[in-house]
């Protein structure tokens, strides 16, 4: 591809910047054309076919939607998914900017820009939209990511007992916190089971609302409510001959656990309206970050269902749990975010590999590929260092609620309980001071402060 190949649209109210831009992009593109504000975007994407669209983030418009460019950048892509939004943003509103990455965005360039980094971003972006024109270059972007076992002896069992109860056709419980990847582990199952290349139907059980329970999951007949135009095929059917998976089953109210449990006993639907049994064949799965077996004591969960849905039950260590695997999975999601948002990265330096394992992790892996994410987008280094990875570190292995709000300010009062906690933090990240200050949520200098009075 020649330097000058492409279309590029540049929407800024600013007229000084749009002039800049003018004489700066025919270097690079073969036609550019400017609008100052986006209430004659539409049109002119339908006229001009951009491949690359360089959208400010704010305009004086009247989009109520907290933000212009988050607003227009999703317009743009649902009216044309094959070209590319670029936003032009100021250095306040870089975290908005993530945010737009994080819906289809191609990148972000912060005001003012450096010329060759932005032809570098726009030329990138123009190459993409170019691509995707000829084939389908997302082919593939959107898979499910494979189960990553690691090397931790919780999951290595958890490993073993997949591979024996997979071939099967037995009912598995999976339970676990938020984020530790239940929904991963559930296609894992299904993939390695002998109904794979039959469909595997996810459901959202506690999000459901009680009207529509019966329906959605059970299906309904033409007629049977005002709204019901037509037949519809309900989960369990969409199932048939694969593998049926209900996540935060915990959540179903008592009264319509019932009506799943005839189902999953009989195997058979009954549509609502319809008085016809329909058999169905589905391998079930089931999962909750609820304590069943409590809320079987409690009366809020039927008995006679836990042990249905439980014949095999495997419950996800939470990720503080299997430390060793921190690492390696936050070097998969670099690899996967780097190539997704056209980053150099290659990996984490030593601060960040401490930051990292010394996290809480509340959310779990779902947390960890979170902040991997953000801190792709927004570095431009080679490595991730500690300065790049936002955690609440604060409650870290051997310090959960030990360090206060006091010791974020640099001022416990308790002096030994201090020094114990900034000679741990210090341990902890291998002397990297920049780690150690991250873990407590204090600054270099306080930390330089806190070694000087303990002589550390």
């Amino acid at each position: 591809m020649t330097s000058k190949e492409g279309k590029i649209l540049i929407v800024d109210d600013n007229a000084g910047i749009r002039q800049a831009l003018k004489i700066l992009l025919p270097m690079h593109f073969a036609e550019v054309e400017t609008l100052p504000s986006p209430v004659t975007l539409v049109s002119t994407l339908e006229r001009f076919r951009p491949d690359v669209v360089l959208l400010d983030m704010n305009f004086n418009t009247d989009i109520n939607t907290g933000n212009e460019g988050l607003y227009w950048a999703g317009e743009i892509k649902q009216m044309m998914p094959e070209v590319e939004v670029v936003l032009f943003t100021a250095y306040a509103d870089i975290a908005l900017a993530v945010e737009g990455m994080k819906r289809g965005a191609f990148d972000f360039i912060v005001k003012p820009w450096d010329n060759e980094k932005l032809v570098d971003t726009l030329t990138a972006a123009r190459d993409k939209a170019r691509k995707a024109m000829g084939r389908d270059a997302r082919k593939g972007e959107d898979q499910a990511a494979p189960m990553y076992w690691g090397s931790s002896r919780a999951m290595a069992v958890i490993q073993k007992t997949v591979e024996k109860i997979a071939p099967t056709d037995a009912t598995v419980l999976i339970t676990g916190e938020n984020g530790t990847g239940k929904d991963v582990l559930a296609r894992e199952i299904h993939a390695r089971s002998l109904r794979s290349e039959k469909p595997m139907v996810a459901v959202d059980a506690g999000a459901i609302t009680e009207t529509l329970f019966e329906s959605e999951l059970f299906g309904h007949v033409k007629g049977a409510f005002t709204d019901a135009h037509t037949d519809h095929v309900g989960k369990f059917e969409q199932a048939d001959g694969g593998t049926l998976f209900l996540d935060e089953i915990g959540n179903i109210p008592l009264h319509l656990q019932a009506k799943l449990l005839r189902v999953i006993q009989s195997r058979s639907v009954v549509r609502v309206g319809g008085s016809q049994a329909i058999p169905v064949n589905i391998r079930l799965i089931c999962a909750t970050n609820m304590d069943l077996e409590q809320l079987v004591r409690e009366g809020r969960f039927r008995e006679d269902l836990y042990y249905r849905i439980n014949t095999v039950h495997i419950a996800l260590p939470p990720l503080r749990e299997r430390r060793e695997d921190i690492v390696p999975l936050a070097e998969r999601f670099i690899g996967q975010f780097a190539q997704k948002y056209h980053r150099p990265l290659t990996g984490l330096d030593e601060s960040a590999k401490a930051v990292l394992e010394n996290g809480y992790w509340s959310g779990n892996i779902r947390e960890l590929q979170n902040v991997i994410e953000k801190a792709v987008i927004l570095s431009e280094a080679k490595n991730l260092s500690a300065n790049d990875i936002q955690i609440d570190a604060r409650s870290g292995p051997g310090m959960t609620g030990s360090v206060t709000p006091d010791l974020i300010g640099g001022l416990l009062h308790n002096s030994a309980e201090e020094e114990r906690l900034v000679r741990d933090a210090i341990e902890r990240s291998n002397g990297n001071i920049s780690a150690a200050a991250k873990m407590l949520g204090v600054s270099r200098p306080t930390l330089y402060a806190k070694m000087k009075k303990y002589n550390l």
